[in-house]
């Protein structure tokens, strides 16, 4: 036999210490590999921790309540090959095994006992599963999207209960306040359980469906999941009332005043708050009385963030006198920040029912309700435009030399490259060269500080449909020539209209591009995508009659490609002159392409 030590994790770079929430087994139980241990926390999220190997869970390192670095060693498991190969063959030292097993384990007390009944009695039941395909379960996880990204919302099931799905197949559809994408299935199997609705949010990490492998016959994996689910049922009544009975109902630490106003780790009925449930209670200033009066909807009555937010929401909303302690608050030095909240709110706000918009209109209207991405720009734009004091500043540009150029290229682009050689990666790379010049247009506000990004990482609009705007974002985008801007802008786009993009693609840029000519538009004034202070807009490209000079003839009209170019800037710390003067700089740049030159 051999021991496996169980760490505490990492999650994140930021994160170096996490909390012991609750143990979900015990000393002599039994585990089999990736079942849930325990659950931790740290401030930025709760999370379950799966066991490494299967075997018996020897011993638990670390009580319930107790904070540890990363890495210390909080529990191990004893891994059991002996018994593993008894178990498959017919002969009857499996129990044996077990019964050695469990000896070996400390003794457990009266409390405990139907716990160990059960662990000794267990390896009699699976032994036949252990031959039948249609046992094995792979479970789904809500991926994790982003360092910054903590949790995600289901917005649709692709697959049903049952549904056979292979390796890779599209299983639902996922979104984040960045993006939203489609996951894929990490087996082939069958759909066996769904564990979240669509419009649930849960956190990264979380098991949100369980995928069954199919069965000889085709039948028996579906009841693979209520099969599963009994043994945890059973087991759960029995373990919600050892807490407060056993040495995990730790006091409440007799160092700190028993005062409404500090946030303990235990509450006196007995219940742990997590080191989240804790931030966001400090950060909003709840009282502890406050606090342990929430209902918990958690393991064993638990207060979640969910619970914590939704008491909040109908706090903001409640007469003062509802609340029997309401006579203290007007002393409480937090009363001003709850009467006006400290920032503005610019979510989209529910409409009127379809009945009162008819009466409002008439019948003859349509209501369709905002998407989410519909909603997130909404909220976005909106935001961006009580933020920074927009100017826009237009000029018009002759791009006949790279109009030609681009035509003399395009089709060997095409079979070089496999990419379409259009006219963002020129408009990108004419705003970058203009930006080495004008290092304020790649800046940002905090404050009254302006910080001067020194990379260039350019964002590039893209239109999914009908349905919204994207801007994915080139980093350092001053490192690449045209064709790796080509391709760079060809891949993100093909990605976008996919639902491919992840989180981070979209964070971070410092400068955005957005090419309206493709669509048809002479010119547009463009909202500034925060926290960047500039935005350039580019137009249709359109044959004019135009004033050129000629050297013998001087002023003569000729046709060329002319198109006009529109800057939205950030009127708080860049002026009319920078703007005009980073405009001229992106027609000279777009003027100066022509054919002679090498830029591939």
């Amino acid at each position: 036999m051999a021991h496996v030590d169980v760490e505490m994790p990492k999650m994140g770079e930021s994160i170096t210490e996490g909390t012991v929430i609750a143990w979900h087994k015990q000393p002599g139980d039994r585990v089999e590999q990736d079942e849930i241990l325990l659950e931790i926390g740290t401030d930025k999220v709760d999370t379950e921790v799966p066991s490494p190997e299967g075997g018996l869970l020897t011993e638990t390192l670390v009580a319930e309540g107790d904070t540890v670095e990363v890495g210390t060693i909080i529990a191990r498991v004893e891994t059991e090959p002996e018994a593993t190969e008894a178990a498959t063959s017919d002969q009857p030292p499996a129990a044996d095994a077990a019964t050695e097993a469990t000896a070996d384990a400390p003794e457990p007390s009266a409390a405990d006992a139907d716990d160990t009944h059960t662990a000794t009695t267990e390896p009699d039941t699976p032994a036949p599963s252990d031959t039948d395909p249609g046992s094995e379960e792979v479970e789904v996880v809500m991926p994790k999207m982003g360092e910054s990204i903590t949790e995600g919302t289901v917005i649709a099931w692709y697959k049903d209960l049952g549904d056979r799905v292979r390796v890779d197949e599209t299983l639902l559809e996922i979104g984040t306040d960045k993006v939203d994408t489609e996951v894929p299935s990490p087996a082939e199997g069958i759909l066996a359980e769904k564990r979240v609705d669509e419009g649930e949010t849960v956190e990264v990490g979380t098991v949100i469906a369980v995928l069954a492998a199919e069965a000889e016959d085709g039948a028996a994996a579906p009841q693979t999941a209520p099969d599963a689910a009994e043994p945890t049922s059973a087991e759960e009544p029995q373990r919600s009332s050892a807490p407060p009975a056993g040495d995990g109902a730790l006091p409440p630490d007799s160092s700190k005043t028993a005062s409404d106003e500090s946030i303990q780790r235990r509450g006196s009925d007995g219940r742990f708050y997590s080191p989240l449930v804790r931030s966001i209670a400090q950060e909003e200033g709840l009282r502890m009385s406050e606090l342990e009066s929430i209902d918990g909807s958690g393991r064993d009555g638990r207060v979640t963030k969910a619970d914590v937010m939704a008491y909040l929401e109908t706090r903001e909303d409640a007469p003062a006198d509802a609340d029997p302690s309401a006579p203290e608050r007007p002393s409480s030095p937090r009363t001003a920040p709850e009467e006006a909240p400290s920032r503005p709110d610019y979510s989209v706000a529910e409409g009127p029912s379809k009945d009162a918009l008819r009466q409002q209109y008439g019948d003859r209207i349509e209501v369709q309700p905002m998407d989410r991405m519909r909603k997130m720009t909404a909220e976005h734009m909106v935001r961006s435009k009580a933020t920074s004091a927009h100017v826009t500043s237009f000029a018009e540009a002759d791009v006949t030399g790279l109009v030609r150029l681009r035509e003399h290229q395009k089709d060997a682009f095409m079979e070089r490259e496999g990419v379409k050689l259009t006219y963002t990666p020129f408009f990108v790379k004419a705003a970058v060269e203009a930006l080495r010049e004008h290092p304020i247009l790649n800046a940002s506000v905090e404050g009254d500080k302006i910080v001067l990004k020194k990379d260039h990482h350019v964002g590039v609009a893209v239109a999914i449909g009908t349905k919204g705007l994207l801007a994915p974002v080139i980093r350092n985008a001053g490192d690449y020539n045209v064709t790796g801007l080509a391709r760079k802008a060809a891949h993100m786009a093909e990605r976008a209209r996919n639902k491919e993009l992840q989180p981070d693609e979209l964070q971070g840029g410092t400068f955005t591009v957005t090419n309206i000519g493709s669509l048809g538009s002479l010119m547009g004034t463009p909202i500034i995508n925060q926290p960047q202070v500039g935005i350039l807009a580019t137009g249709a490209i359109q044959k004019r009659p135009v004033v050129v000079e000629e050297e013998d003839l001087g002023d003569a009209i000729a046709v060329r490609h002319m198109m006009y170019l529109s800057l939205s800037y950030d009127h708080r710390i860049i002026d009319g002159a920078m703007g005009a003067s980073y405009l001229q700089h992106v027609v000279a740049e777009l003027e100066a392409f022509s054919g002679d030159e090498d830029l591939f």
